[in-house]
C-alpha cells in the first residue's frame, strides 16, 4: 500500500457510495508530476534557466538551422499567450540568449533566433535535461515505459477533443 491507497481506503471506509478508484489514479499521476517537475527544474536552474526559459530556447533549438521562427510559431509550439511569450522573449533577450529581428516574409513581424550563447547553453541543458528524464524513467524497463507510454496517450486521446493541448518540453 501506498499514501494514495491509505487515502482511497479511508473514503471507502467513510463513503463507501463512492466509486474512488478514478480518485487514486489521479493522485498518483499529481505525486508524479510534483516528484518529475522537482528534478528537471533542479537540472534547469543548474543552466540559469527555469522551465519557461528552457521551453523557448528547446523551441528554437529543435526547430533546426537557422534555429529561429516567428513569435506567433513560438506561441504555437509552446501554447502560451502573446504576452506571456512577449515577456519571455524579453528576458531571454536581455540575458543574451535570443535575438529579434524583423522577418523577411512579413514586414510587420520579428523572427526570434538563438543567439551563439543561448545555442551553446541549450545545447549543454537539453543533454543534461535528457540525461535527468532518464534518471527519472529508470525505474521502469524499456517494455513498461512503452507500454506506460501507449496508455498515458490513449488517456490524452480523451482530452484532444475537448481544446485541451498537449505540453511537452
Amino acid at each position: 500500500m501506498d499514501h494514495v491507497d491509505r487515502i482511497l481506503e479511508q473514503w471507502r471506509q467513510e463513503r463507501p457510495d463512492l466509486q474512488v478508484a478514478p480518485m487514486g489514479t489521479i493522485g498518483r499521476i499529481k505525486q508524479l508530476h510534483w516528484h518529475l517537475m522537482r528534478s528537471m527544474e533542479k537540472t534547469w536552474s543548474a543552466y540559469g534557466l527555469n522551465g519557461a526559459s528552457f521551453d523557448v530556447l528547446a523551441t528554437l533549438r529543435r526547430a533546426g538551422p537557422p534555429y529561429a521562427l516567428s513569435a506567433g510559431g513560438l506561441m504555437a509550439s509552446t501554447m502560451v499567450t502573446s504576452g506571456t511569450m512577449t515577456h519571455r522573449i524579453d528576458q531571454l533577450e536581455k540575458a543574451g540568449l535570443v535575438a529579434r529581428a524583423r522577418n523577411p516574409d512579413d514586414g510587420r513581424g520579428f523572427l526570434v533566433s538563438l543567439s551563439p550563447r543561448g545555442l551553446k547553453l541549450i545545447d549543454e541543458a537539453v543533454t543534461a535535461h535528457v540525461e535527468t528524464q532518464a534518471k527519472l524513467v529508470a525505474a521502469l524497463t524499456d517494455e513498461q515505459r512503452t507500454q506506460l507510454d501507449d496508455l498515458l496517450r490513449q488517456f490524452l486521446r480523451g482530452f484532444s477533443d475537448k481544446g485541451s493541448g498537449s505540453f511537452m518540453r
